[in-house]
């Protein structure tokens, strides 16, 4: 083996499990780990934009394209939203391969309207597939996954879920729920080799319909596929991060804090004179999710207070 084949990241022996992967970003993320070695189920209930409608043939079509270009694939359309769907995914990987290496959620739907207008059952239909189908699935392949120490699992977030958007409250709060879901699982998988991560794609698929996308640059679910390929491989050196990948630009996301101001009692008048202070973020402060942001978080905070009861003590 030459130098440069040693170098290709490979995924031989791994088997993948990729939901929404009839169409779109999910079907390129599938092509991409089938050409490179994996075992992949392709997951896709062949609903409609708005999540209605069931169809067995693009999970197949995709499975199909993958086994005649001489990979490995079997079809799956059980729903991300139901528990008893989760299982029934994770279970196919099982039953077909007798592991999961893999699981990247991207299935999706979109419900739109304005916050006034939504509906209870349309705001809960689009969390089932998007946040409450991102547990579902990675309930179902967590355990298998600490048991076999080692898993990759990539969770899919959007530039809604981190900035919002106008008439999506739904796909908003769901795309930000899947961050604190990836945020935990990080960190409950640290200590066996399961890493987790989110991506934050962007690409001209179905879901772009109705936006005038004739001025945009490149922006093909191949782009994206890279990037999801290398969170999902064995040297993927992160977890409890965000990717962001759009129109060919990768970038990583991150919470941040200012510095913040101290004192040891506070009115609402002294917050007001000194929000400017407070905001300030010329000096950002980053706890990184893993090994521990929670509790540095809290001894960040507790260290401003401390150092300034020292300093009373030694005026």
């Amino acid at each position: 083996m030459s130098a440069d084949q040693a170098s290709v990241l490979n995924f031989d022996g791994r088997v993948a499990v990729v939901t929404g992967a009839g169409r779109g970003l999910g079907r390129a993320y599938a092509q991409l780990l089938a050409a490179r070695g994996a075992g992949v189920v392709v997951n896709d209930t062949g609903a409609d934009l708005s999540g209605d409608g069931l169809r067995e043939d693009p999970a197949e079509q995709v499975a199909v394209e993958i086994r005649d270009s001489g990979g490995d694939a079997i079809a799956c359309t059980a729903s991300v939203a139901t528990p008893e769907g989760g299982e029934a995914i994770i279970g196919a990987a099982l039953e077909h391969y007798g592991r999961v290496d893999i699981v990247i959620h991207n299935a999706g739907n979109v419900r739109s309207a304005s916050l006034r207008q939504m509906s209870p059952e349309d705001f809960d239909a689009v969390l089932d597939v998007h946040l409450r189908g991102a547990f579902h699935v990675v309930r179902a392949a967590f355990g298998v996954m600490c048991d076999a120490g080692y898993g990759r699992i990539v969770l899919t977030s959007s530039i809604g879920g981190l900035y919002g958007n106008a008439d999506v409250a739904n796909y908003a709060a769901a795309k930000a729920g899947v961050i604190g879901l990836s945020n935990v699982t990080a960190l409950e998988g640290a200590p066996v080799g399961v890493r987790c991560n989110v991506v934050v794609p962007a690409a001209v698929t179905r879901m772009a319909e109705g936006i005038d996308t004739s001025g945009y640059p490149p922006m093909q679910p191949e782009l994206v596929a890279p990037v999801v390929g290398w969170l999902a491989h064995e040297s993927c050196s992160v977890t409890g991060e965000v990717l962001i990948a759009l129109a060919g630009r990768v970038a990583r996301a991150a919470l941040v804090e200012s510095p913040g101001v101290y004192q040891p009692s506070w009115t609402v008048e002294d917050v007001g004179a000194r929000i400017e202070e407070i905001r300030d973020i010329a000096e950002p402060v980053l706890f990184p999710v893993v090994p521990d942001g929670h509790a540095e978080h809290i001894r960040y905070s507790f260290g401003m207070a401390r150092a300034d009861e020292d300093a009373e003590r030694t005026q």
